[in-house]
């Protein structure tokens, strides 16, 4: 099973640069050229929160009119620059089938790995949360099967040494811990937020987070460097879940240079 994983797309509106400097549309629709054009398809694309910049209608309205290119079936949770009425009366419902007139939250079933939509956003606040009531129906939900599982939401559970976001927080990390400790089925839990790609082990399981599609944020272990982004090369993750029952992730660079090299010091560069 192949899974690719988009993350803080932050699209500006129409016309509009992210900042005024960053080209998230432009770097978004490159992303999704280059997922359509791997040799081997994935089953589907998880997009995990910050589809919007500025929580503007027309922001999500872009993103979707890009994001509607994909081959694969796409999936998406909020971050904590969306909005979530933006989300449901844009994106399409198979996209985003929650199972809650509050939260969006949904299970993605059929596949070789059961994929777990978790709603990790407080409205109109940066940090992560998981109230009693989604850590609820979390724990039903991981109680139906002893299926191997993937959770996608957009806050990690736990700081990355990255602060711009661990400043933020996560309200509710210990009760998704217990309850991750509790099943054992999970395999991975996929976030974003800090704009890195990372891993850490966690709860039994492990954590990570995809990088951002050209906004990277800032690792600075002692938390002192200034707020803000530098812009880089799209990227996301490719999970790749193995025959043995391994999930394996690469972290994508989307570059428009395709030259091959042999290793053979005599031999010609190929273009393709």
């Amino acid at each position: 099973m192949l899974i690719a994983q988009l993350s803080d797309l932050h699209i500006a509106g129409w016309g509009k640069k992210t900042f005024g400097v960053a080209p998230m549309a432009e770097n978004l629709s490159r992303c999704v050229d280059h997922i359509n054009a791997l040799n081997s398809s994935p089953d589907l694309v998880l997009i995990t929160g910050d589809i919007a910049n500025d929580k503007i209608k027309e922001e999500v309205e872009r993103a979707v009119s890009i994001l509607d290119r994909l081959h694969a079936p796409y999936y998406l949770v909020p971050g904590n620059h969306d909005r979530r009425a933006d989300l449901l009366s844009i994106v399409n419902q198979k996209s985003c089938p929650t199972e809650s007139e509050k939260f969006i939250h949904y299970t993605i079933e059929g596949h070789d790995l059961r994929l777990i939509a978790v709603d990790s956003m407080i409205s109109d606040a940066a940090g992560g949360e998981l109230c009693d009531e989604r850590v609820a129906w979390l724990d039903e939900k991981l109680g139906e099967t002893d299926q191997p599982t993937v959770l996608f939401m957009h806050h990690p559970p736990l700081n990355f040494g990255v602060a711009e976001t661990d400043i933020d927080g996560f309200i509710g990390a210990g009760r998704l811990g217990s309850i991750v400790k509790k099943h054992g089925t999970v395999v991975r839990i996929l976030s974003g937020h800090i704009h890195l790609s990372a891993f850490a082990q966690w709860r039994g399981t492990i954590v990570s987070t995809a990088p951002s599609i050209g906004m990277k944020l800032f690792l600075d272990l002692t938390l002192e460097l200034p707020s803000g982004f530098v812009l880089d090369d799209p990227r996301y993750h490719l999970h790749h879940w193995t025959a043995d029952g391994i999930l394996v992730t690469h972290t994508i660079t989307v570059r428009s240079d395709r030259d091959v090299y042999p290793f053979e010091d005599d031999a010609q560069k190929l273009d393709f």
